[in-house]
């Protein structure tokens, strides 16, 4: 374990100084939780928030999002969509004042990895006959005539005539 945030150290090295675990960088203050949103610049990267906050004249909640640059060290294999744990440091640029501790398995990501058994013969069965046949029926009511749908047919106007 290191940094007191009970991560454990990569099992790759790297020879990165502002990595907190192979460098010399030190994390302090808050950690945060959220989805890598982009990768494209170099050792850095975007790490976006979703809360909700509250609106009392409506008594309804609205999401709201926040984008952190975060450092990503070289030890650490980040891609879109990765949900990262990240910690405050010191300024490392104008923008960046936080790095990229460790990745987090989410549940979405322990679910797919789950598998499942393939359902019975039997099961697909029953279900099949129950739904076959309804697919493509409507019932009576809701078919109704043109002019309840609010289309009218010109020649059942004119009872078939051409003029």
């Amino acid at each position: 374990m290191a940094l007191g945030l009970g991560v454990e150290t990569p099992e790759t090295a790297c020879d990165d100084s502002n990595c907190p675990f192979h460098g010399t960088l030190s994390v302090r203050g808050q950690t945060l939780d959220g989805v890598v949103a982009s990768t494209e610049m170099d050792r850095s990267v975007i790490v976006e928030r979703e809360y909700d906050v509250n609106v009392p004249k409506y008594d309804r909640h609205m999401k709201r999002r926040s984008r952190v640059p975060a450092h990503a060290p070289d030890c650490l294999d980040l891609d879109v969509g990765d949900t990262v744990r990240i910690a405050e440091t010191r300024p490392l640029s104008k923008t960046k004042a936080h790095v990229v501790v460790t990745t987090i398995e989410t549940t979405r990501q322990l679910a797919s990895e789950q598998v499942t058994e393939p359902a019975t013969d039997s099961s697909e069965a029953v279900m099949g006959d129950a739904t076959e046949g309804t697919a493509g029926t409507r019932s009576p009511e809701g078919e109704g005539n043109a002019a309840s749908r609010g289309t009218v047919d010109p020649e059942a106007e004119t009872g078939g005539e051409s003029a």
